[in-house]
């Protein structure tokens, strides 16, 4: 065993020694001796997202002031444009904002006004306690019911699901799944809060028409970052959501008249964004989109396969 162990480490040397992402450790704050294994929890620090908080707090803020909001105003969007490539969808439909509870009632009550005569909501047993409250409270607040389990389809109108199983880590179908929902007349909404950054999507490849998800675990945001909402195109111009706010405005400083919300993806936008919040985000998902997707879900595959060999060796299950 000493032996298979030994060559395991000399492996694992040559894998770094060869790693193209190596130098990307050096963009984040690493602790001495810490070994950190908790990014699906909060992401850890990019060095120029504290450098970023700096000037934007003591110069765009401090004394910008008001001038400031000539880059600020359409920073989730632009925000949103960085992380659009990490789910595969196309510029303009992702926009960062608010938080995924938020951004999951927005988009739950989007979707139900898509399927009116089907006001029936599925979500699996075990999902993440965010995605089930929120569930339930609009289904208590619209009195429509919330089936536990997605196997049976028939009659949902919307299934929310995450991708990966915070739990388990297992990967579910994003495709097939979507495409299954479809044929039984339903709108998936998908929760990517534990896949972007860590695993390929391709939300326009799989037919995903509405997903939310945060920023702060493998994407780098930050604690408390803004989270974010996908909107395909074709729905863009006539999905309805339940939170009508000013930032959303077609004819914003106006400061009058009734609501006229955009055409696209800004119709999600709701009151003042949190600049310092956006700011420091756009850092961290600007990383994980310029190393690229490919790169970074092919490093973790290497290494699960190199840390399940270690466990075989050591008799571990």
């Amino acid at each position: 065993m000493r032996i298979a162990l030994d060559e395991l480490r000399w492996e694992a040397a040559a894998l770094d020694a060869a790693d193209a992402l190596a130098l990307w450790r050096q963009r984040f704050v690493t602790p001495a001796g810490l070994v950190y294994l908790d990014g699906n929890s909060l992401g850890m620090a990019p060095v120029d997202a504290l450098a970023r908080l700096r000037h934007v707090a003591a110069d765009e803020w401090a004394t910008g002031l008001i001038r400031s909001w000539d880059h600020w105003l359409d920073l989730p969007g632009r925000v949103g444009d960085r992380l659009a490539p990490i789910i595969g969808a196309p510029a303009g439909s992702v926009v960062v904002h608010d938080s995924t509870t938020v951004n999951l009632y927005q988009l739950v009550h989007a979707a139900l006004a898509l399927v009116p005569d089907r006001p029936v909501i599925a979500v699996v047993p075990g999902e993440f306690p965010t995605d089930r409250y929120v569930v339930d409270g609009i289904g208590a607040a619209l009195g429509a019911e919330v089936r536990v389990g997605t196997d049976d389809l028939d009659g949902v109108g919307v299934v929310v699901r995450s991708l990966v199983d915070y739990r388990t880590a297992e990967l579910v179908d994003l495709a097939a799944e979507t495409a299954r929902a479809a044929a039984a007349g339903a709108v998936s909404l998908w929760d990517l809060s534990h896949a972007a950054g860590a695993v390929e999507v391709d939300v326009v490849a799989a037919g995903v028409q509405l997903a939310v998800g945060c920023s702060y675990k493998f994407l780098h945001g930050g604690p408390g970052a803004p989270a974010w909402s996908y909107v395909a195109p074709e729905l863009q111009s006539r999905i309805s959501q339940p939170i009508w706010g000013w930032f959303a405005q077609r004819r914003q400083f106006e400061m009058n008249g009734e609501h006229d919300p955009q055409h696209d993806i800004r119709r999600l936008l709701l009151g003042t964004p949190g600049i310092l919040g956006l700011a420091t985000a756009e850092v961290g998902i600007g990383h994980v989109a310029d190393a690229g997707m490919p790169a970074v879900a092919g490093k973790g595959r290497a290494l699960t396969a190199l840390a399940l060999r270690c466990c075989a060796e050591l008799g571990l299950e």
